[in-house]
């Protein structure tokens, strides 16, 4: 472990390995802002808290289990001249799961549907919500794990990696949280972004694989133009209002 600490080349692996966990924790950060948008405030805190303590300890027990994780990536069956492993089933499976859900969210926007809670008891709603956040903590946690074996070699540093990258996320989800409810634009934006991750997902599944870079880099785009214009909104509100 001290060999670690004073290894120039441990800390490069630390700072590349955390940068890259914390852009791949976006995706969760976008879909735990949508999913807690349903339910009262206090709940929503409590299921972000809840969510992002999942993914820290799914990644923390993938990383333990490395030559199990390892053997996700075999080939289980073929299909029309394509070998299928688990990872690429879970994949493909997170990736639709993400896809019904941003459409079924969509539809709800854009039917002014508010009445999706009212036959479900506040208890209930909340326990979906967890329950939905676990699916996708698994599918986002696979995806993050494997690219962190991928790029470095000791487990300390992975494990310290994801640790620092979960913080991160856990001090961001609040503000776009409450960012996203407040303005249902965003919101739809970012319901528009899980489509996108979900079909990335999905072709990854079937090994065509979309750079993670292009797909942020929209991300990136469409978040500054919104916040333009979320900006614009805001002064020209100032401008129509009497001065007191």
């Amino acid at each position: 472990m001290m060999h670690l600490l004073t290894s120039p080349e441990a800390w490069a692996a630390l700072l590349t390995l955390t940068s890259l966990e914390i852009v791949l924790g976006i995706d969760n950060v976008i879909f735990l802002s949508v999913i807690v948008s349903r339910i009262p405030e206090p709940q929503a805190r409590r299921a972000r808290q809840i969510g992002l303590a999942l993914a820290l300890i799914f990644r923390v027990i993938l990383l333990s289990l490395l030559v199990w994780l390892i053997g996700l990536t075999a080939p289980v069956f073929s299909f029309a001249g394509y070998d299928f492993s688990w990872r690429d089933i879970i994949l493909i499976g997170g990736g639709l799961f993400l896809i019904a859900k941003a459409t079924h969210e969509i539809h709800a926007e854009v039917d002014a549907d508010d009445e999706e809670g009212e036959g479900k008891s506040s208890r209930n709603a909340f326990f979906w919500v967890i329950a939905q956040i676990v699916v996708i903590d698994i599918v986002f946690s696979l995806d993050s794990i494997i690219t962190a074996i991928g790029m470095a070699q000791d487990l300390e540093i992975m494990i310290a990696a994801v640790v620092i990258a979960c913080l991160i996320m856990y001090i961001s989800s609040g503000p776009v949280a409450r960012f996203v409810a407040e303005h249902p634009t965003t919101k739809m934006l970012a319901l528009a972004f899980l489509v996108l991750i979900g079909v990335a997902l999905v072709a990854d599944g079937f090994k065509f694989h979309i750079p993670r870079g292009y797909i942020y880099f929209a991300i990136a785009f469409s978040a500054a133009v919104e916040f333009f214009n979320v900006l614009a909104k805001r002064n020209r509100r100032k401008v129509g209002k009497p001065s007191v």
